[in-house]
C-alpha cells in the first residue's frame, strides 16, 4: 500500500479544505497536525535535571572543560 501526503484543513472536527482530489470511497488516514507550541519539553528537562542534580558535586566544570579542550587540541597540554 502506498502513501500520499495531502494538505487539508479540519475546522471544529469538519473537513473544510483538501489540497487535491481524494480517491472515491473510504480513505483511511493518519492525522499529523501542527501545535502552537511543543508541549511537555520543559517538564522533561526539569525531570532530568532534578534526577541528575548533584551527581558530580566535587567536579569543577570550568576545569573539566579546559582539560577536555586540551585533549581535543593536538599538541596542547
Amino acid at each position: 500500500m502506498g502513501h500520499r501526503i495531502v494538505d487539508a484543513i479540519i475546522e471544529d472536527g469538519q473537513l473544510k479544505y483538501v489540497g487535491e482530489k481524494l480517491p472515491a470511497g473510504r480513505v483511511k488516514v493518519h492525522l499529523i497536525y501542527d501545535t502552537p507550541e511543543v508541549e511537555g519539553v520543559g517538564k522533561v528537562a526539569e525531570a532530568v535535571l532534578a534526577e541528575t542534580w548533584g551527581i558530580y558535586k566535587d567536579i569543577d566544570p570550568d576545569l573539566e572543560a579546559k582539560n577536555l579542550r586540551a585533549e581535543w587540541e593536538r599538541g596542547e597540554r
